[in-house]
């Protein structure tokens, strides 16, 4: 951190926006830290006029990156999710969409050295402790943002960012099926609990009397779904080990229904009770690792796919997204093979920027 201002990138990572800053610019102690990236965010305020923030969850994303001491990481990411309204800053999830921004991050700023071609960045997220590898395309050894790649909810196309991700079973909770249950009854719903890279709520829509075709509108302006939402996920959120979850993000609830646009599942996602535009990265791998489970919500869906299919194309409202994932289900309890997603990312800024003065 300078005293004029404090070294930021901005970079649209799959289809949320962050900031994106090196540990070494932030002061060490993390309640500092927190109030200097809400007053560079402009939380609380529902516009976040006076800061960086879009007035939205989606753009109030922060990436902490700094070179990673462990010896199977080349650079640690710590999630940061601040609030619109309060001045909240979790760490409790890791959030796919920032990670696809982490990779040309932390070459731009030389923390991992590009090859020619194609630079493999691995990633410590910190949120979780696990590692995930991010291939980005480096031609002539510099990160490129162009190329032919579209992913629903971002206008134009940009380079492919693969994304790997490794021991993403129990991030949060220390196992794949956190209650010990392929399904379980909360609040009078069937649903199914699962956690590979982000734990999440599996309820079948018309359990809820929806079709699971809703617009994004029609889901935001049902108030007694939110209501219902958030009572299902907070009593799921105790059974599955994370306490008392009423001012957390996770669990995420994730509504499935018959694919209607060819895809193969629909799904309609809550953050943590309004309805996501789309769907998180690694809430849709939880949610087809939960549905290739025998016996969990959703998976007469599954049984609907062709044999041996590993990459999905999972419906939200604004489109697809493709996700590969491979479950053991011969061993007990089920083991993931592989989970992986294709996103793309863009660099928006780059320089100092300015907080409001502390109070």
């Amino acid at each position: 951190m300078t005293e004029d201002g404090v070294p930021v990138m901005i970079l649209r990572g799959g289809t949320s926006r962050g900031l994106y800053l090196e540990a070494k610019d932030l002061p060490a102690d993390p309640s500092a830290r927190d109030d200097l990236l809400l007053r560079l965010m402009g939380t609380p305020d529902a516009r976040q006029i006076d800061g960086l923030g879009g007035a939205t969850s989606l753009t109030s994303k922060v990436a902490v990156v700094s070179p990673s001491e462990r010896a199977d990481a080349d650079v640690d990411y710590l999630f940061l999710q601040l609030g619109v309204e309060e001045a909240t800053v979790s760490d409790r999830q890791n959030c796919g969409n920032i990670l696809a921004g982490v990779g040309p991050f932390a070459l731009e700023r030389g923390l991992v050295p590009a090859t020619d071609g194609a630079t493999d960045v691995r990633i410590r997220m910190v949120n979780s402790d696990s590692v995930a590898t991010a291939t980005v395309p480096t031609p002539d050894g510099r990160v490129t943002y162009r190329g032919d790649v579209a992913i629903a909810g971002v206008p134009g196309t940009a380079a492919p960012i693969t994304l790997a991700f490794a021991d993403t079973e129990g991030s949060a909770t220390g196992a794949l099926l956190p209650t010990g249950r392929v399904r379980d009854t909360v609040d009078g719903t069937e649903v199914t609990c699962v956690d590979n890279g982000m734990p999440v709520v599996l309820a079948l829509a018309s359990t809820l009397g929806l079709t699971g075709h809703e617009s994004h509108d029609e889901l935001a302006a049902d108030t007694a779904l939110a209501q219902r939402v958030d009572a299902l996920r907070t009593k799921a959120g105790a059974l599955m080990g994370l306490g008392d979850v009423a001012d957390s993000s996770v669990p995420k609830t994730v509504l499935l229904a018959a694919p209607a646009d060819g895809g193969h599942v629909m799904t309609r996602s809550f953050i943590p009770v309004r309805p996501h535009t789309a769907v998180g990265v690694l809430a849709a791998v939880s949610v087809v690792t939960g549905m290739l489970l025998p016996g969990a919500v959703g998976h007469e869906i599954a049984q609907e796919w062709p044999d041996g299919a590993t990459r999905i194309d999972v419906e939200h409202p604004t489109g697809h997204f493709l996700v590969d994932v491979a479950v053991d289900t011969t061993v007990a309890p089920p083991r993931v093979i592989r989970s992986g997603v294709v996103r793309t990312a863009r660099k928006l800024a780059d320089g100092l920027a300015f907080p409001r003065a502390a109070s």
